[in-house]
């Protein structure tokens, strides 16, 4: 191509739209490790404590719970960092999803639980997505329910999880 067109070779993709990216002969690396520690910077949680879980387990979300409202432009912008970060993140998927049914009207509850997420991110920026090549892949589906745990409209919540098992 270098010969019908005028460019120039860069090398390695290293970044791109705010991914990082790590290329080895063994596969390729995903991370947003810039893009988290910005997201925290922004979001006044620099120096948080870590927490092992991004959602604490035993809390059930509602939307009229016993808190004050929260600033509303502010969680909608910590939610939408949120789900750009989880383009490598799938872990964050289902609590980020959680904390966005609640952009409307969200109240102090919803955001402690949104900056949780952020304080998990802060002890685990490194994460990322691996691809390497293989040869072997079956493909794994599940389905859990919640059984009406949404306590608001008493629906149930479907989750599909998709499991690659990679033989080497």
């Amino acid at each position: 191509m270098k010969h019908e067109f005028e460019m120039t070779d860069l090398g390695l993709l290293r970044h791109f739209l705010g991914l990082e990216i790590k290329q080895t002969s063994k596969g390729i690396f995903l991370s947003q490790e810039k893009y988290t520690s910005d997201l925290l910077e922004k979001f006044g949680m620099k120096n948080c404590n870590k927490v092992e879980t991004p959602m604490n387990s035993s809390e059930k979300l509602q939307l009229e719970d016993e808190t004050s409202l929260a600033n509303s432009k502010y969680f909608r912008s910590l939610v939408g960092g949120l789900m750009y970060l989880i383009h490598t993140r799938p872990d964050l998927l289902f609590a980020v999803s959680m904390v966005s049914r609640f952009m409307h009207k969200p109240t102090k509850q919803h955001l402690g639980a949104a900056k949780r997420i952020l304080r998990y991110i802060k002890g685990t920026s490194n994460y990322g997505i691996w691809y390497s090549q293989t040869t072997n892949i079956k493909l794994f589906g599940f389905c859990d329910s919640d059984w009406a745990g949404s306590l608001d409209d008493r629906k149930v919540h479907l989750v599909f999880f998709l499991h690659l098992d990679l033989e080497q």
